[in-house]
């Protein structure tokens, strides 16, 4: 199966989507904050918090698992975006960097599916369009090569999210939108 049939894009809250591990746009800390993050948190249960506790926290650029708890997921995947200041400190090598990590980890536990948030584009800043871009080219490069996992669900929280992902698979991959992705 090619890496165009193994993605989707849809509109929704990611703490409802039934994949076996979700991602979280989480800052260094891993112990919760707004956005995805304090959504992911709070519906997880207290449970989530207590072993981020013990994870250390996680660098810019990386990923670290934990288990789902009371979301419909096995894992919840930690990944950490860089803060948008203004495209040339290394944001998107660190962008795609959280991406291929978080797919690793996925990989590595056998996950079969995966929903990623777009990851740094809420307080963090960085432009939805870029950031869909560099996440539908880090996505589809490593799926090329690597069997699991077998489906990624990119989750928009808003319709222009979403459509910035087919933007951004349009534009980056030279592909058609509309046979890549389809909206659940």
């Amino acid at each position: 199966m090619s890496a165009k049939t193994r993605m989707s894009a849809v509109t929704g809250d990611i703490t409802g989507i039934r994949a076996e591990a979700i991602v979280n746009a989480a800052n260094r800390s891993l112990l919760g904050g707004g956005g995805v993050d304090g959504a992911i948190h709070r519906a997880a249960g207290p449970e989530l918090l207590e072993e981020c506790r013990g994870l250390g926290g996680c660098e810019t650029g990386d990923a670290k698992i934990t288990g789902a708890y009371r979301l419909p997921a096995r894992h919840v995947i930690h990944a950490v975006g860089p803060v948008w200041q203004g495209g040339g400190k290394g944001e998107a090598e660190r962008l795609a960097s959280c991406y291929r990590r978080a797919l690793e980890l996925a990989r590595d536990h056998h996950c079969r599916t995966i929903a990623f948030p777009a990851i740094s584009t809420g307080i963090y800043g960085y432009p939805k369009d870029e950031a869909a871009r560099i996440a539908m080219q880090t996505v589809a490069a490593f799926l090329e090569g690597n069997e699991l996992p077998e489906k990624v669900i990119f989750v928009g929280f808003d319709e222009a999210t979403t459509r910035g992902y087919e933007r951004g698979i349009g534009e980056r991959l030279n592909l058609y939108a509309g046979h890549i992705f389809t909206a659940r």
